[in-house]
């Protein structure tokens, strides 16, 4: 009778810890490890993790939770609404040139088994599985090809999209494959869009190692910032080009606007708001930046050549007559995409490296460019 009183004792402390540790978990939240982004909120806790994304795109007006979670873990009754995701997940399908670069930092970019528009791809690494046939073609992201998808199997998806058109994930979700939204290119600050490294670090159990990763680009981006305010001058800066009549250039809180003002350098905008970009004339623009020191990102030109001959106005500009045009769109992979538009959101380090050797260039005088490039 002793032992069975006993007994009866230390299971319903036992019990009662377990409902205690239970009621912690929904009704204590873990504070949110992200630090820039603006889009994203991981809040780990012991075998499992609450991922909430905000904006995945501009328009968005609604939040979407996930819980990623080990095979073992007990989801508390509060979060079994939202989306369950078993981690570390074997394999997965992404829709953006801009995930390509976490998954190879995080060196699981053989996980990878299907890709929308794959010749946009320009890492040489990814570009192999591609021809091998381990990365296979699924479409575009306007109209995923189901049936492959159904095929794969994959154990997540990583959706994108510019608005609320989600008729094909939605679709799939129907179907049982599981979709994430990524939103990183809605991000403004440029570390924040480098910070989205985190969300597939806790997708692959690699939690460690993404934090590791995005902390060397952090402080290198954050030495470089201190490094250009060492410049004793602060060039002007001319962005953008002509396109349809209409002279697109980037407004003062975007996130290519902040790249150029962390590089000491004088946007002859930076002071218009929104996070955009700026649709003015021809006239205005030249009454502006006539004398401009620098014209940095003018559009798809990649000589002087082909800007005169889309425009012959445009030698007007004292940095076309000087010859300090620098453009990222000549840089490009084996099949034709801009290295610039998959890498440069998850290394902002080597954007900034680079635009401080253009407009301070005593400041870095053994930096090759990585990105830009002098317009021939």
């Amino acid at each position: 009778m002793k032992n069975y009183l006993l007994l009866s004792i230390v299971s319903f402390l036992f019990l009662s810890c377990q409902e205690k540790q239970k009621n912690s978990q929904e009704n204590h939240s873990s504070q949110n490890y992200i630090r820039y982004a603006t889009g994203l909120s991981i809040q780990k806790y012991a075998d499992f993790s609450i991922v909430t994304v905000s904006n995945p795109w501009p328009t968005a007006d609604k939040k979407f939770t996930y819980i990623l979670h080990q095979k073992s873990a007990t989801i508390p009754d509060s979060l079994q609404k939202y989306k369950a995701i078993q981690v570390p997940i074997q394999s997965i399908v992404v829709t953006s040139t801009t995930h390509i670069p976490a998954l190879e930092l995080l060196g699981v970019e053989s996980k990878l088994m299907g890709f929308p528009n794959t010749d946009y791809i320009s890492s040489e690494k990814t570009r192999a599985l591609i021809e091998t046939g381990r990365v296979r073609e699924i479409g575009t992201n306007q109209s995923l090809n189901t049936e492959v998808l159904l095929d794969m199997q994959p154990d997540v998806i990583i959706g994108f999209g510019v608005d609320g058109e989600k008729k094909t994930y939605d679709n799939l979700q129907q179907n049982g494959l599981k979709i994430l939204y990524n939103g990183d290119w809605t991000e403004q600050h440029p570390l924040g869009r480098s910070e989205w490294i985190q969300l597939f670090g806790v997708l692959f159990g690699l939690e460690e190692k993404a934090d590791q990763v995005f902390k060397t680009i952090e402080n290198d981006y954050l030495e470089g910032i201190a490094l250009a305010k060492k410049a004793t001058s602060k060039p002007t800066i001319l962005s953008g080009a002509i396109y349809q009549d209409q002279w697109y250039l980037p407004q003062g809180k975007s996130w290519a606007a902040q790249f150029l003002d962390n590089a000491n350098g004088n946007y002859l905008w930076a002071a218009s708001e929104g996070t955009g970009s700026l649709s003015l004339s021809f006239e205005t623009v030249l009454e502006k930046a006539h004398d401009a020191d620098f014209w940095i990102g003018p559009g798809q030109f990649t000589s002087f050549e082909q800007l005169e001959k889309a425009n012959p106005n445009y030698k007007h500009f004292k940095a076309v007559q000087n010859k300090n045009v620098y453009s990222f769109s000549s840089k490009k992979g084996r099949t034709g995409g801009v290295i610039y538009y998959e890498l440069a959101s998850n290394r902002p380090d080597l954007v900034l490296k680079d635009l401080i050797k253009i407009l301070h260039p005593e400041l870095m005088e053994d930096y090759e460019l990585y990105f830009f490039e002098k317009l021939k």
